[in-house]
Parts: structure tokens; C-alpha cells; sequence
């Protein structure tokens, strides 16, 4: 088995398209379904269902998924650890970044490199908030950034920005509005944002819009921001976004599509940094931990 052999799959399931993913990974789909069959008759498993249609992880290919991601994380970071080691006297670290972190969080990230690069390199490590969370509990990565809510004993936390998020309407059918009420979306669907599968933010906010009353849901499972889009754009739902036009999360750029407060809802998406610990607390990091805490100590908000 080939590591390609392992990205190819990774990417199939991140879009559960192959021309999709074929053309993300410059490739024509004919070949990279043949590889797909190679694995598959490797491993003694079929890793996905295939219609003309729909394409969907098998149990198999769920099991895999998970493990195919951690495999291709190790080699990526190969060249990071190697430098680590050969530069004993300045260490790297690794930080996670999950995707769309807003830039005054991100300006704090430059400031906190700058004040300790006598001591320590700073690489960022993009990712999705659950496995960046994973990968300081296991030590791959000194510290991140990650959506809340995480609950872990081990990981000190520290809560760097609170964002507002409002709903993301057609301007036609709300025109000349500054806010909207909950009441007033109840006979829409509501559309979760791409990111919602994979980010227990986005599913505890589908169950408090659901006990508010906002009851009616369409699936978009696979959707891109551009597909949610355009069922807003033409009326046939709504969904959340960032109210700050300045988040890269606010993804909705259709014309005619506004983003509204809540006149009577406020959900905020919480960002906080995370380290071990035992890492902090007379441990290798405690001066990096010390000048984390020091810098983002007045969380944000926008």
C-alpha cells in the first residue's frame, strides 16, 4: 500500500465525490477510481457505495477514515519533528489553526511568535478543532486554537474570542430589516453551515434553535458554503454566519443575501487555546505557556 493510495481515499471521503476530488487532487477520475478499487482489493473491503448519484463511506471505509487521517499526519509533520531535534537549541512547536480564525486572533498568534522566538519556532498545524484537540492530548502539538466547547482535565484552556453569529437570510425577503426574531424564520428550514457535522458548536446550536422553535431542517450533508448559498439566495432556507464581515467564516457572498442579528437569540462561537498541563507546569513549555497567558489574557470579541 502506497501513501497516495491513502490520500486518494482521504480525499473521496472528505467530498464523497470523485470528480470533485480528482480535481482537487489534479487528477482525472477515471484513474483515481481505479486506485480507490486498488485499496479496496488490498485491504479486502469495500470503502464506499457508488451510485450514479450519491456516493457514501461504507462501515469500513468510516473505520478507516479516521486512521488514514492519522497516518497521513504523521508523515507531514516528519520534516518538522526531524528539524526539532537537529535544532536542539531553539525548538519547534507546533500550533494548531483550525480553518477560518479571525484576524485579530490571528494577529495575537504573530505576537505571541515574535515574543518567544529566542526559544521557540512557531509552526501553525491547520486542522478541524476535535483533531487539533487530539494531537496536544497526545503530544504532536504544544498548543492550539480550537473551536468550543472541549471539556478535558488535562488541557488548560483559555478562553481568546467570542464571535456573534446571525442568520443569513435573502435581503428581499427581509428588506430595510437591522434584526430578525426567531418566530420569523420558524417556517424556514434551517441549513447548517458546512462546517456543522464535525464541530459540537454547530450541534448543540441545532438543538437550542430546535427547542426554540425553529423545527424545520434540509440536508445538505456534503454541501459546500457556495451550495448553502444558493438555497438562501433563492428563499428556500436560511443558516448562521459570522456578523463580523471581517471572519473569514463568512462565506455567504451572494448579492442577495444579508446577514441579520437575532432580536432575540445570541449564539456566539467561543474560540480557546489549549495546552497540557503537565507540559505547562514545570514542564517544557512552561515558558511558552507563560507568555500564551500573558498575551491573550483579554479575550476578544466580535
Amino acid at each position: 500500500m502506497e501513501l497516495l493510495h491513502l490520500r486518494y481515499f482521504v480525499a473521496v471521503a472528505q467530498e464523497l465525490n470523485f470528480s470533485t476530488a480528482a480535481r482537487k487532487l489534479h487528477m482525472a477520475a477515471s484513474p483515481l477510481s481505479r486506485r480507490i478499487k486498488d485499496l479496496e482489493k488490498e485491504l479486502g473491503h469495500r470503502l464506499f457505495d457508488r451510485d450514479t448519484h450519491h456516493v457514501t463511506l461504507t462501515p469500513a471505509g468510516t473505520a478507516l477514515l479516521p486512521i488514514a487521517r492519522d497516518v497521513l499526519e504523521q508523515v507531514d509533520s516528519l520534516r518538522w519533528r526531524l528539524d526539532e531535534v537537529a535544532r536542539p537549541r531553539r525548538t519547534t512547536v507546533l500550533l494548531g489553526v483550525p480553518s477560518g480564525i479571525h484576524p485579530d486572533l490571528r494577529a495575537r498568534i504573530d505576537a505571541l511568535t515574535e515574543r518567544v522566538r529566542d526559544r521557540f519556532e512557531v509552526k501553525r498545524w491547520p486542522g478541524r478543532s476535535d483533531r487539533l484537540i487530539d494531537a496536544v492530548r497526545d503530544g504532536r502539538l504544544a498548543l492550539t486554537l480550537a473551536h468550543l466547547p472541549v471539556s478535558d482535565p488535562a488541557l488548560e484552556q483559555l478562553p481568546v474570542m467570542s464571535e456573534r453569529l446571525g442568520a443569513a437570510v435573502p435581503e428581499e425577503r427581509f428588506p430595510g430589516r437591522t434584526s430578525v426574531a426567531l418566530a420569523e424564520l420558524a417556517d424556514l428550514p434551517y441549513a447548517a453551515p458546512p462546517p456543522a457535522a464535525d464541530n459540537a458548536f454547530f450541534r448543540r446550536l441545532d438543538r437550542q434553535l430546535s427547542d426554540l422553535g425553529v423545527k424545520k431542517r434540509v440536508d445538505l450533508t456534503g454541501a459546500t458554503f457556495d451550495g448553502v448559498s444558493e438555497i438562501v439566495s433563492c428563499g428556500l432556507a436560511f443558516t448562521l454566519s459570522m456578523m463580523d464581515p471581517r471572519s473569514p467564516l463568512r462565506k455567504y457572498g451572494l448579492d442577495n443575501i444579508i446577514v441579520l442579528p437575532f432580536s432575540d437569540f445570541d449564539p456566539r462561537l467561543g474560540t480557546g487555546l489549549f495546552w497540557r498541563k503537565d507540559r505547562a507546569d514545570g514542564g517544557d513549555l512552561e515558558e511558552l505557556a507563560a507568555a500564551a497567558r500573558e498575551i491573550f489574557a483579554e479575550p476578544l470579541s466580535a
